[in-house]
């Protein structure tokens, strides 16, 4: 069961660290997808709860009116949706914290990037199609979706999440797939990745961008517990590329952009 606890928040458009993103909007504290390798945990230091991460979450339900109050007084700027959670998580569906606030960004012509691992963000295609600058991204780390519920536990399948990113393109909504994080000898292998791009190909993705999983706070432990149930055989081999020097990503770049420009997708790399 996942502790949801409805709170009110004092601010919603906080700037952004990453590269090219001005500012970030998350309606939500806490995740329900529980990815195994998923970086924002470190927000459970700042949250007070005792549980696991994916195991809570926190509802912003105030949101809307405090980034609408905020949007009249910021200049603008591009908006990540969202930096430390995903705004399509399956409680999005009761609370339509996301769309509310794509609504007042819509009324302020914010642009905006969203990404997500949920479909669910079809049922605001209609907004988003009248967005002066617009695009939407999934993360897609494997396209057998019997290897992503080992570590992607409550997300939307993989044939979803590409069906989605194919009608997105129809609607003339710029799209992008994250193949993010790269999991060692999991989702990166030569089959693996050839079939990922193929697929993407066909669903006419914008552009591509590739990350590789980084141990941040609390990553390498959830891993580790994650290889012990599924891949334990792995586990030495984790080690290796992780804590020694070597040039075992270096190498996964160069399948990667060899088999983009085999298939015509523009690729871009976090690392």
């Amino acid at each position: 069961m996942v502790v949801v606890k409805e709170i009110l928040c004092k601010s919603m458009l906080s700037r952004s660290r990453i590269p090219a993103m001005d500012y970030a909007v998350n309606p939500y504290r806490g995740c329900e997808h529980k990815c195994v390798y998923c970086y924002a945990r470190f927000m459970k230091r700042f949250t007070g709860h005792q549980e696991e991460w994916g195991e809570f979450v926190d509802v912003k339900i105030n949101a809307p009116q405090v980034l609408a109050r905020e949007l009249s007084k910021k200049a603008k700027g591009l908006v990540y949706l969202s930096s430390v959670t995903d705004p399509y998580q399956p409680l999005e569906k009761k609370y339509e914290l996301t769309r509310k606030c794509l609504q007042k960004l819509l009324a302020h012509s914010f642009p905006i990037t969203i990404q997500t691992k949920s479909s669910l963000v079809l049922r605001d295609i209609d907004m988003l199609a009248k967005f002066p600058e617009c695009d939407v991204g999934f993360t897609i780390t494997s396209v057998n979706d019997e290897v992503r519920k080992k570590y992607e536990q409550r997300s939307s399948p993989v044939e979803e999440r590409l069906t989605a990113l194919e009608e997105l393109h129809d609607r003339k909504i710029m799209t992008y797939a994250f193949l993010g994080p790269m999991l060692p000898h999991i989702t990166d292998n030569d089959e693996s990745l050839r079939t990922m791009i193929q697929n993407l190909a066909r669903v006419k993705v914008d552009y591509v961008m590739v990350d590789r999983l980084n141990m941040r706070w609390g990553v390498w432990p959830s891993v580790i517990s994650f290889l012990k149930q599924h891949y334990p055989e792995l586990i030495p081999e984790y080690k290796n590329v992780f804590w020694s020097r070597n040039d075992y990503f270096k190498k996964v770049k160069l399948k990667i952009l060899k088999l983009c420009d085999e298939y015509g997708v523009r690729c871009e790399f976090c690392f």
